[in-house]
């Protein structure tokens, strides 16, 4: 009976340390808590993780009932007492679980739903979610942002309703999405605004560039193709247009006027120092400005909140000509990563990617190859990757368009891909965000392809894989945290100030916190690294465990 399953190893990991679970420990939980919840015994589950002695079994193991959970939910009907002792359950999951691995499994969740059921799944994980990043506290920009990237991508599924009576009945759940989203980032944007003028803290910073991608992607989509009515007695009833008011208050309420957001001087606030925020700026500014500016100009959305200086420098920018269109490959490259002025490596970086569009796929391959080679800048190689990817997503997509980036041709550009350019020895805080653009390609490529059709080739190559990235990187990793680890150490144990030079130049002397600080820092890179790392593994130990 499932129910003495699950009670069986509740009473087998209850005398354990939690660093003695074990990987079968963890199947054995999941798997008997899946046919209980399937089984209709979401009672007792809810019993077993209430329990007080369970309380260390939960935190490590409960993450992995968030699919049975979520299937069940969305299967029972809302009466039913089931479904309440499953919502109570995710509840408790929420409190009770490490905060990092439970986000990766909502996360996992809403990425892998598909048709009607992509905006069920959302509207039911938007408060857990909310509710696990507030517990990381100040370290979480990265994953507000993971976690509104992956939103928008799925919702990008979902055709945007054109007619009045497709957007009042809202079949298929956009509109409501939509503004439940904005609710969603509502305690972020607070945040900001709370801090933006005393706050020194870099984390700040990269929270308010998470929330201006998420207004530039909602720009481009739906909101850039959405049917937005003119004014009228029944304006306010429109959702989509009630969205595009609060994506521009969004806006406001970070101080990224649109000016500011879309001229080359920038604002005198900005310091968009980050690849990912180039990367998405070069995906969406020309169709996020076609949409800013038909909302402020033809639907009159917040224009009274703009001086009129402002809107004559929007005006301007309209006018503004694409600069450096001269520069070859290599030259370009040089001005994304070493050019001292911000407005040049953002427009370099718009044109690299309109020279990679301009190429078909074969094209686009050799380019890839040749930039892996030459650039030695984590940063461009992490955004290289980042578009092998959607290349890959696209041939997946398309079976006549598949040649170069499947099978033997993509396999030997992973070879370039997944691998540590020095081995366990590599500079992994320096390489963060190619690492981490790997590791999120290989787990796409495993949450993907079928290891029966073997489509990427990944399934056959995975020994190279482990043996290339994988070790190396734990290696790594172990090695890199316990060094970090051993200075703060030395740094609590000392009242020395640091001096760093830079380019020759002697840069402010650190004090004893500003070099904790940057340790810590350090420290929480490896740790973000690590749990994409595991997920990454445990997801290959699952299919391959599938197939045998």
């Amino acid at each position: 009976m499932a129910t003495e399953e699950l009670q069986a190893i509740i009473e087998r990991c209850q005398i354990l340390e939690e660093e003695d679970f074990k990987g079968e420990d963890f199947n054995l939980f999941q798997v008997a808590g899946q046919k209980c919840l399937e089984e209709g015994y979401a009672a007792e589950v809810l019993e077993v993780i209430q329990n007080e002695k369970n309380k260390v079994i939960v935190k490590s193991m409960g993450w992995n009932l968030v699919c049975p959970l979520v299937r069940c939910i969305l299967s029972y009907k809302q009466e039913d007492e089931k479904r309440e002792h499953c919502l109570k359950i995710l509840d408790q999951l929420v409190q009770l679980c490490n905060p990092k691995e439970f986000l990766l499994g909502l996360l996992e969740q809403i990425e892998q739903t598909s048709g009607e059921q992509i905006s069920q799944t959302i509207l039911l994980l938007l408060q857990p979610l909310q509710t696990v990043l507030l517990k990381l506290h100040s370290k979480k920009s990265y994953s507000v942002g993971l976690s509104l990237s992956t939103i928008l991508n799925q919702l990008s599924l979902l055709p945007v309703p054109y007619t009045k009576t497709q957007i009042r009945e809202d079949k298929l759940g956009l509109c409501q999405c939509c503004n439940a989203v904005v609710d969603f980032a509502k305690p972020f944007v607070d945040e900001v605004v709370k801090n933006m003028e005393a706050s020194t803290e870099n984390d700040d910073k990269e929270l308010k560039e998470e929330l201006l991608k998420f207004c530039l992607k909602s720009l481009k989509y739906p909101l850039l193709i959405a049917q937005l009515d003119q004014l009228h007695e029944d304006i306010e009833e429109d959702p989509l247009r009630h969205f595009a008011a609060e994506i521009l208050g969004i806006l406001l309420d970070i101080k990224e006027l649109l000016p500011t957001l879309f001229s080359h001087r920038g604002s005198r606030n900005q310091n968009w120092d980050n690849q990912d925020f180039l990367d998405v700026e070069r995906k969406h500014s020309a169709d996020s400005l076609a949409c800013l500016s038909y909302l402020v100009f033809v639907q009159y959305l917040g224009i009274d909140c703009f001086p009129m200086s402002a809107l004559c420098n929007m005006q301007l920018c309209r006018y503004n000509q694409t600069l450096c269109t001269f520069f070859q490959l290599q030259d370009l490259v040089k001005v994304m990563t070493l050019c001292p002025m911000e407005h040049l490596r953002k427009k370099s970086l718009k044109i690299l990617q309109l020279y990679i569009d301009k190429f078909d796929a074969e094209g686009k391959y050799t380019l890839f190859r040749c930039l892996l080679k030459t650039s030695n800048h984590a940063g461009v190689e992490g955004y290289v990757i980042q578009n092998i990817k959607n290349q890959i997503d696209l041939s997946l997509k398309k079976a006549n368009d598949s040649k170069w980036f499947t099978g033997p041709q993509l396999v030997s550009l992973l070879g370039l891909v997944l691998l540590l350019p020095e081995g366990a020895e590599t500079d992994l805080l320096q390489n963060s965000d190619r690492i981490m653009a790997s590791l999120n390609l290989l787990r796409y490529l495993v949450i993907k392809d079928n290891e029966y059709d073997n489509q990427t080739g990944i399934w056959t190559e995975l020994n190279k894989i482990e043996q290339n990235f994988l070790r190396p990187l734990h290696t790594g990793l172990n090695m890199s945290k316990a060094h970090y680890e051993a200075e703060i150490k030395k740094s609590h144990n000392s009242k020395a100030v640091c001096s760093v030079t830079v380019g020759g130049e002697k840069m402010p002397n650190m004090t004893t916190e500003m070099q904790l600080q940057v340790l810590r820092s350090a420290l929480f890179t490896f740790d973000l690294i690590e749990s994409v790392l595991a997920r990454v593994e445990e997801l290959i130990e699952v299919k391959i465990k599938t197939i045998t």
